[in-house]
């Protein structure tokens, strides 16, 4: 290392270092124009409701919501879980390193490679990525100690980092199927018959049976979920775009990875481990099938990236070759410089459109519907909050009874946003959509009077629905941001109701509860 520094510092000192960075980057990653994203809202809402599962997620999202609403709901909190969980993998893949040999080389190579990647910008975002990659990478630690030492502690805490995980994100199950395939597929396969592996999946099981029992109870909406991902989101998604998607997460690290997924093979050292090239090999092909979505696979690549690290370590380990690591740990840094500000919210909207032929080049534009348009979405996504929030207020200094007042939203990101924003509310926004379709407070007001909260593109611009309903029904305001997915949505305000409207909603959440 004496050709990186002249003296090299500690190695507890360069990871401190790294970690810093890691939180400055990640509040450095979002301009000043853009606001919390649609999906952390309703994230930031499951805190006020906490259960043991959710029809949107399982229910560690809804606990850290919970705390971080107690701590008092700030944007530096909301964006400070996801940004420890990016630091935690960055620090168990630089303890997997350490384990596997590799000196302060590999340790900087695989830390820089970590940073810079496609997990800068996940870690941006509150939401359960961030640590549904620290739980995988985690697994795969712990497997790796057990693999080296037989110890039945490192069984348990894999055990117990799983159930997290899948308490997080059920993505987590394919990483189950993955390795026990991967491991009957390798010489460790003796561990499937172990009493220890017995003893583990019981560990997790108990962890995991409280969400499973929810999920009985109200009719297992996790499988109405994923049809839904999958009839109005991988429908437009092929395997072959899965596949390129795998080029672009760590573009710049993509020999550090090729190296560790040789290195099963080629490093007689690490052939123990082979079972994590055969789970890597059959979830991608997995996902592939499935059509899923590119970054459901983000997190296989920590803990190849940690192997690829200390394998190339021992590649360049004499003669001239060792004069190739500055360009190792510079090559994952040059390689996302020029794609910080396509992929990370740096620019304000203005500064993208005039860049707009370098974001479609990377397909960076292209929605969910499959369409390109004029910001990337989770940037549109972004954006128009604060203003609908206002137009609610506004509406909501007509009501002189505002305990009788329901804010109705067209969908979760709407009813989220308000909730976060709005201070002159009596009761929380709701919506069909999503979990706000049980948060209805039917129980507790007779409602007199509705704001509608209504898409651009809604099917009864003249209200006359509502005028049928209502004594009064008042044009309060649009979002006028051109660039928020949500321009265009109206606010309403219905007065004075002629019929009972929390007999209407109730049946309408009646027939919602049969279509599920």
């Amino acid at each position: 290392m004496a050709i990186l520094f002249p003296t090299v510092p500690d190695q507890k000192y360069i990871l401190w270092g790294f970690i810093l960075l890691k939180f400055f980057l990640q509040y450095l990653a979002i301009d000043q124009v853009y606001e919390l994203h649609r999906d952390e809202y309703l994230h930031l809402d499951l805190g006020k409701h906490l259960a043991w599962g959710y029809s949107s997620v399982p229910p560690v999202t809804g606990l850290l919501s919970w705390l971080i609403v107690k701590l008092g709901n700030s944007v530096f909190l909301v964006k400070f879980f996801p940004a420890l969980f990016g630091a935690l993998t960055l620090v168990v893949v630089w303890k997997t390193v350490k384990f596997l040999g590799g000196g302060t080389f590999a340790l900087i190579l695989s830390a820089t490679c970590i940073l810079f990647s496609a997990l800068l910008r996940v870690n941006t975002l509150y939401q359960p990525n961030s640590l549904e990659y620290l739980m995988w990478t985690l697994v795969f630690y712990y497997l790796v100690r057990y693999t080296a030492s037989g110890l039945s502690r490192w069984l348990w805490l894999a055990a117990v980092s799983f159930a997290i995980g899948f308490l997080n994100k059920y993505n987590i199950t394919f990483l189950l199927i993955g390795l026990t395939i991967g491991i009957f597929l390798s010489p460790a396969r003796s561990l499937l018959r172990s009493r220890q592996l017995f003893y583990a999946t019981g560990l997790a099981l108990i962890l995991v049976m409280p969400t499973l029992i929810w999920q009985f109870l109200n009719g297992f909406p996790v499988f109405h979920h994923l049809q839904q991902l999958s009839d109005n989101q991988l429908a437009v998604n092929s395997w072959s775009g899965f596949l390129i998607e795998q080029l672009f997460f760590f573009t710049g690290s993509l020999l550090i990875i090729l190296l560790g997924l040789i290195s099963f093979f080629s490093h007689s050292a690490f052939r123990k481990y082979v079972y994590i090239f055969w789970s890597y090999l059959i979830i991608i092909a997995m996902y592939s099938c499935l059509k899923a979505k590119g970054y459901y696979a983000i997190g296989l690549y920590p803990i190849l990236i940690a192997f690829g690290s200390a394998y190339l370590e021992k590649l360049l380990q004499t003669g001239w070759v060792r004069y190739l690591r500055p360009l190792a740990i510079a090559l994952p840094v040059l390689s996302f410089l020029p794609v910080f500000s396509l992929v990370l919210p740096v620019l304000p909207p203005e500064s993208i459109i005039a860049k707009s032929d370098q974001f479609e080049k990377h397909g960076l534009l292209r929605w969910e519907d499959g369409q390109n348009h004029t910001l990337p979405q989770d940037f549109a996504d972004m954006l128009g909050w604060r203003e609908l929030a206002a137009r609610v207020d506004s509406a909501l200094n007509l009501v002189p009874d505002k305990k009788s007042t329901l804010i109705h939203c067209d969908n979760y990101g709407q009813a989220g946003a308000i909730n976060y924003y709005s201070k002159n509310k009596y009761y929380d926004a709701v919506s069909m959509h999503a979990d706000y379709i049980k948060w209805y407070p039917l129980d507790e007001m007779e409602i007199k009077h509705v704001i509608l909260v209504q898409q651009a593109n809604d099917t009864d611009p003249g209200r006359e629905r509502e005028r049928n309903l209502f004594e009064n029904v008042l044009t309060i305001g649009a979002v006028e941001n051109i660039y928020a997915r949500e321009y265009g949505t109206k606010v309403y305000l219905l007065e004075y109701a002629k019929q009972s409207i929390n007999d209407i909603l109730q049946e309408e959440m009646n027939n919602k509860d049969t279509d599920h």
